[in-house]
């Protein structure tokens, strides 16, 4: 079985090289045109909602699952859910992850899972691609939305329905980014604590405090009339939060009937105010690059703008290293 794997892996890796150099020389892509198809498709589709919810959505999260793990969480329960956000041509970053923090099988007793979120791509090799990627590992979902920047908070609501509908008895759920580092003991041990009992209505990660931008040349612009208010209610940054499973569905449920934002992180706050649900601010959680020392790194959650080849070069150094003390 491991050389079945590790020749379907290779074979893999081969097409995904020659696909890329293939693509980055002939295929530009555009993914606010992307945004503006998802407009139209998700009103023709048929509305989807969730239990008791009594009033018509306004914003339906009509999308079908392309590519699904169903029966990922039914032979025993996740302690821990991990969900990446991640994009199709970022097969390198999926790897480091998998062979490092994000590898299901480094906590022997704790139960975790990990899955990566994709939309669909423009480009049906890319596609297909993450669909044979799919056929080895067994760790992605993929809904019919375009994957672009400004789904992202489509990515993430797909996460929390995948959740609520598959995975509902888990105790926690990690959302982060595929150039993410996460110092899992940290995590584990330090902040979930798998021994005490699990947490309700809880939210945490490095909790942001501000307002709209309104320069249109900014990657974080938000026009009045789709929010006109001078400040946002208190949220995480998306880099990565942690929730307690049953948050889950409690935002999934709220989003159908909240208008859409294409900040996700922004957005994911408005549903947690909507709620009465208030993030904690965690310092562990970084948004942005730190340059690596082991001690350091000993005494956070997460670190942003990470490399595939740094991946893997702290997560060896850390692990080697774990006699030391700082």
């Amino acid at each position: 079985m491991a050389s079945k794997v590790s020749c379907l892996y290779v074979l893999t890796v081969v097409c995904w090289a020659s696909a890329l150099w293939y693509l980055s020389i002939t295929r530009p892509t555009s993914s606010y045109t992307g945004h503006r198809q998802v407009s139209s498709i998700s009103i023709a589709r048929k509305n989807v909602s969730f239990g008791n919810i009594r009033t018509r959505p306004i914003n339906p999260h009509s999308f079908e699952f392309i590519i699904n793990e169903p029966n990922k969480c039914e032979k025993s329960v996740p302690f821990l859910v991990i969900l990446i956000s991640t994009t199709h041509k970022e097969f390198d970053a999926r790897q480091a992850i998998r062979e490092t923090w994000g590898d299901e099988n480094n906590f022997k007793g704790i139960k975790i899972a990990t899955l990566f979120l994709l939309g669909k791509n423009a480009d049906p090799v890319l596609n297909q691609m993450v669909e044979q990627e799919s056929q080895i590992f067994h760790d992605i979902i993929v809904e019919d939305f375009i994957d672009s920047y400004h789904n992202l908070t489509l990515k993430t609501l797909m996460g929390m329905r995948w959740v609520a509908t598959f995975c509902s008895k888990a105790k926690y759920v990690m959302k982060t980014d595929s150039d993410i580092f996460v110092n899992m003991d940290n995590l584990i041990y330090k902040l979930l604590k798998p021994n005490t009992k699990p947490r309700r209505r809880y939210f945490t990660g490095y909790v942001i405090n501000g307002g709209p931008i309104r320069d249109v040349r900014s990657k974080w612009y938000m026009p009045r009339d789709l929010y006109p208010d001078s400040n946002y209610p208190p949220f995480c940054s998306g880099t990565g939060y942690i929730f307690s499973a049953d948050v889950a569905e409690l935002i999934y449920k709220t989003s159908l009937h909240t208008r859409l934002l294409h900040l996700e992180d922004v957005y994911v706050g408005l549903c947690l105010r909507k709620l009465g649900i208030h993030p904690f601010q965690n310092s562990g959680f970084n948004h942005w690059k730190m340059a690596y020392s082991l001690c350091r790194y000993r005494r956070v959650i997460t670190v942003h703008q990470i490399s595939p080849e740094e991946m893997h070069r702290i997560w060896n150094d850390m692990s080697s290293k774990k006699h030391l003390r700082c």
